[in-house]
């Protein structure tokens, strides 16, 4: 069923380019693994089974990660109703609603289809927005879920994690057992190590790339959709703000999840993680959503005359 939430080509074909090329990669590391480690149905069994245990249970990991828990209307009943709102606004099946108990102020979404998708928030969100500028996070999100971005995320940093594991064993493996290996053998775990790293630096790049522009995507969906871009605008400001308060010692645990986030847990001094963030700066959003407001103003005021 299609959303009412804007289409995006452009988001569509990064979406379609992003998968294409990691697949391709896919291909090539695991053929890689196979011809070095000789076992075939193992390198085929644990990347498919990872693979289908990320696309499948994504969610519920999600949410376990973040302390997040499902809530009922009962306990919730506003966060509810504007969710319910703007599920109807937007034609799309209501979403699984979902509260972390943490301080940060931040909200995510997650889920493989529009069907099967939570989304949550942070009570430190709910204590710090007003109604209209909760409206546009929430909008934002659902947007990640109509655009159907969250599940190519998803699957696309599956690549990464993989990659990722796989130079860990081999380091460990190679640390704590390379007394009892032959010259070969040492070869062949170096060689491993080394596809590894570069697998998961080339995904690493690709997935920076398609994130930062869903998340624009996403902006600009939700603007359109709730005709207020100043709220959310004024909501991307004051998250963005509170976020950078917090010591960054303890917004690492969050910091994983930063490609799920509605604004990146970043702390006073990101250096170089700016590079290559998962977001575009603020700068680049609180831009494109004054763009927006002045052009929905423009198209308003011949209606209002």
């Amino acid at each position: 069923m299609q959303s009412r939430f804007r289409s995006d080509r452009g988001l569509t074909a990064r979406m379609g380019v992003t998968l294409f090329l990691l697949g391709l990669l896919y291909v090539v590391f695991v053929g890689t693994l196979i011809v070095l480690l000789k076992s075939w149905v193992l390198v085929v069994v644990v990347a498919a089974g990872f693979l289908g245990a990320q696309y499948w249970f994504s969610d519920r990991v999600a949410l376990f990660a973040m302390r997040g828990r499902v809530v009922e209307r009962e306990e919730y009943p506003e966060l509810h109703g504007v969710v319910d709102r703007l599920s109807t606004l937007a034609d799309m099946p209501k979403p699984v609603v979902a509260v972390s108990d943490m301080d940060m102020p931040n909200a995510f979404a997650t889920g493989r289809n529009p069907g099967h998708a939570v989304v949550c928030v942070t009570t430190g969100l709910l204590r710090r927005l007003e109604p209209a500028e909760l409206e546009g996070v929430l909008a934002h999100e659902l947007s990640h879920v109509a655009h159907k971005d969250v599940a190519v995320i998803t699957i696309a940093s599956f690549l990464g994690v993989i990659a990722g594991l796989v130079v860990r064993f081999a380091f460990y493996s190679q640390l704590f057992g390379g007394g009892r290996r032959d010259q070969n053998t040492a070869v062949v775990f170096a060689t491993v190590m080394g596809v590894s790293a570069a697998v998961y630096a080339i995904s690493f790049l690709l997935i920076r790339a398609l994130s930062r522009y869903r998340e624009l995507a996403a902006d600009r969906a939700a603007a359109l959709l709730t005709g207020r871009p100043s709220a959310l605008a004024s909501a991307l400001t004051k998250v963005s703000g509170d976020i950078a308060r917090i010591p960054t010692k303890d917004l690492r645990t969050a910091q994983a999840f930063n490609a799920f986030y509605f604004t990146p847990a970043l702390g006073r001094e990101p250096g170089l993680a700016r590079l290559f963030s998962t977001h575009p700066s603020l700068e680049q959003r609180l831009g494109q959503l004054g763009r927006i407001s002045a052009e929905l103003g423009e198209a308003a005021a011949p209606g209002g005359a």
